[in-house]
């Protein structure tokens, strides 16, 4: 396939890459990564791509109860944008979607018409984009006039004390129309000084905090309770982690957690060496 001319409209997927032949780091780290996803499930006997008919099917079940797309989208803990390729356009265009990976259409297929008129929904999503908006430069006491929230329940959402629990479902949409408008967006052309956005950024760095720019990377992880960010940690940090783990919990050695990770016996020791602390965490 030629390669379009121009710059990428974004880099939030393999197209920057596979079309337009960008090699930013974070791209190439990408596609390599979607490469190993696929190594490995070949390796497993899982199949990379499956139909999505049975998806569109179910979607429309979902919508004859009553349930939108951007709902499912949200109980699935999936980009709104995905849900939505698979079905027709508003202008009768047929479906984008005609195949996807196993774990998109898992967690679409798992959403019932009850979990969908439900007043609850996971609260993974909302936390997420809250902090994300934070992480932005955006103060928490102005979230309130953008999100039609109390600030002092957008404060429990966003410092964890309302950590795992549900959120009502019209305040995952309040917050997720929200982020839409206002993650692009700059904090200081809203009146924030610029002096306050540059704190409130370190403060949400400090916590590890992900960006709205890291959550493009990953749209159909940021609602997903299983996927942990890696946001701010270093290759070696995430090393020793794995690492750490396949030892204390998995039961294996060095060499074989090195054989399972695929590297070097060298480069396991070297990264706990670094971070030794992550073992220990680990363990205990």
């Amino acid at each position: 396939m030629p390669k379009r001319t121009g710059e990428p409209p974004h880099h939030n997927n393999l197209t920057c890459y596979t079309d337009y032949g960008c090699r930013l780091p974070e791209c190439v780290e990408r596609r390599n990564a979607w490469q190993r996803n696929l190594r490995r499930k070949k390796r497993e006997g899982q199949p990379a791509r499956v139909d999505a008919q049975p998806i569109r099917a179910h979607l429309y079940r979902l919508q004859a109860a009553g349930i939108s797309t951007y709902r499912v989208s949200l109980i699935a803990g999936i980009d709104d944008w995905t849900v939505r390729a698979f079905m027709p356009s508003t202008t009768g265009r047929r479906a984008r979607k005609h195949t996807t990976s196993p774990e998109i259409a898992a967690k679409i297929l798992a959403v019932t018409p009850e979990q969908g008129t439900s007043a609850y929904i996971d609260g993974t999503g909302t936390r997420r984009r809250l902090q994300a908006l934070v992480a932005n430069g955006w103060p928490m006491r102005r979230l309130p006039e953008h999100l039609n929230l109390h600030g002092t329940y957008i404060n429990d959402l966003i410092n964890g004390r309302q950590q795992d629990r549900p959120v009502f479902a019209a305040t995952a949409e309040k917050v997720a129309h929200a982020y839409e408008q206002l993650k692009d967006q700059k904090p200081t052309r809203h009146g924030i000084e610029a002096r306050v956005v540059k704190r409130i950024r370190g403060l949400a760095a400090a916590k590890r905090w992900p960006t709205t720019q890291y959550w493009d990377k990953y749209p159909d992880a940021i609602g997903d309770p299983h996927f942990t960010p890696e946001y701010r940690k270093l290759r070696a940090q995430i090393l020793a982690e794995e690492a750490a783990w396949l030892m204390t919990v998995g039961g294996l050695d060095r060499d074989q957690a090195a054989a399972r990770l695929g590297i070097a016996r060298f480069t396991i020791d070297r990264a706990l060496r670094e971070h030794p602390q992550d073992e220990l965490e680990t363990a205990a």
